[in-house]
């Protein structure tokens, strides 16, 4: 998918597919929306807002108040791509995001998952 193509999805219908990959691990809402705020720096009340108004990825990254600066410590492969090489700045955001998911479904514990 290009990078383009990526940024366009919309985060509202992504967002449901995040928590249902958590919870089928035994995770919860509340760890994906924790990852979710670290990253992006939205308040618990700005991201519920967010999953329930059709908003895509590229709005969605644009508006976060302040993308983690320990965001940059997220590496290793996610649709086969690392995303400490991926060029396009809101391609590499989305998929730290996915990343995040990844690491919360494999059971990983939530202080190595926010780089702490």
């Amino acid at each position: 998918m290009s990078a383009r193509d990526i940024s366009k999805l919309l985060f509202t219908t992504v967002y449901p597919l995040y928590v249902q990959k958590a919870e089928r691990k035994g995770r919860t809402r509340d760890e994906v929306d924790s990852i979710i705020c670290w990253l992006t720096g939205y308040s618990r009340d700005q991201l519920a807002l967010h999953t329930r108004v059709n908003i895509d990825f590229q709005t969605f990254f644009d508006h976060a108040p302040l993308i983690h600066p320990n965001s940059s410590l997220i590496t290793g492969v996610v649709c086969g791509v690392r995303v400490e090489d991926i060029a396009d700045p809101m391609t590499r955001k989305i998929r730290y995001l996915d990343k995040l998911i990844d690491e919360l479904a494999k059971g990983k514990a939530m202080d190595k998952i926010l780089r702490q």
